[in-house]
């Protein structure tokens, strides 16, 4: 069974539609009815989209000459980017996205694609690669080698993509159960943050609510991590949904951290801005504290289809006076 993506209409998807049907003389009436009724559709909903003030150049006002600069994790959007990942990413850059972060790195490639032409898809999206989220467990007794030798092609296959940074996005049962364990982690940390650093690539660390709710010796994980590693080789990409639903608080670790958090992963329970209980006003306001550049939306449950939500979760940001997220 094909997989199909609905991408919304643009006016010259409608005028070629239209230009199709004038020019051919082999197409049925019932053919025709039916595609005019696609028409009618299609315009019906391109005014919706001028009335909603959709990114159209017609309903750009004057405030909107700059446009907000927020990225996508792909891993939103995993299925249909399985199903047809060139489509996937057109339909991510139609919708107002400025970046991507992918979370397809596997043996030299991204989504089984070279790392060139991969992002070759996203600029003619629309669309700036910018960072990926791939990793390796703290290399086993002997390992090390081995280990750091993936982290060399893996380097080499990002560098060659122009991305910005790669994040680790887990840590293995040993980084939680002692802080010796946490310690060889950290260590590894920044071992792979040297590498990075070599390449011109950014490395860092992406948490889950586990770094908070978890303690060693009477401290969260989190906190010993931003202590044991090294600021000139780990960043860190914070997960604002997970880290208060871990039961942490992001304004006090920008406060007593500060610059630490090189990335924000925008998250609510759903779409962004959909429960109501994320004070996203109150975490923009200590961006600079934070040390934040740039914000990616991830969206990991749904009320809709996950390219609506996701669309949806970009729309809630550019309403928002707060969210000063523009390309640096």
């Amino acid at each position: 069974m094909k997989s199909y993506i609905f991408v919304y209409p643009t006016k010259k998807y409608v005028i070629n539609l239209i230009s199709i049907i004038m020019n051919s003389k082999r197409i049925r009436l019932a053919k025709m009815l039916v595609i005019a009724s696609m028409i009618v559709t299609s315009v019906s909903i391109l005014s919706c989209q001028s009335r909603t003030g959709s990114k159209t150049s017609e309903s750009k006002s004057a405030v909107d000459v700059q446009d907000k600069f927020i990225g996508l994790q792909l891993w939103s959007v995993k299925d249909t980017i399985a199903a047809d990942m060139p489509l996937t990413v057109k339909a991510v850059g139609d919708m107002g996205y400025g970046f991507v972060e992918a979370a397809g790195y596997a043996d030299g490639k991204f989504y089984n694609t070279d790392p060139v032409e991969f992002k070759n898809i996203c600029e003619e999206s629309g669309l700036e690669f910018l960072g990926s989220h791939t990793g390796q467990d703290v290399p086993a007794e002997g390992k090390w080698d081995e280990t750091m030798a993936w982290w060399d092609t893996c380097i080499a296959a990002h560098k060659a993509a122009g991305v910005k940074w790669i994040v680790q996005p887990w840590m293995g049962d040993s980084g939680y159960e002692t802080l010796d364990g946490l310690k060889k982690y950290c260590e590894y940390f920044n071992a792979v943050g040297e590498k990075c650093n070599a390449a011109g690539i950014r490395f860092g660390y992406h948490n889950h609510d586990k770094e908070f709710s978890t303690e060693l010796d009477g401290k969260p994980v989190y906190n010993w991590m931003l202590e044991f590693t090294d600021p000139e080789k780990v960043m860190f990409e914070l997960d604002l949904y997970w880290i208060a639903y871990g039961g942490g608080n992001a304004l006090e670790y920008f406060e007593n951290y500060p610059g630490r958090f090189y990335l924000w992963h925008i998250k609510d329970e759903k779409e962004v801005g959909a429960s109501g209980e994320m004070d996203f006003a109150a975490i923009f306001a200590e961006r600079e504290k934070a040390g934040a550049k740039y914000g990616i939306v991830e969206v990991e449950e749904y009320n809709f289809e996950p390219l609506v939500s996701c669309e949806k979760s970009l729309e809630f940001l550019e309403a928002q006076d707060y969210v000063d997220l523009y390309k640096n």
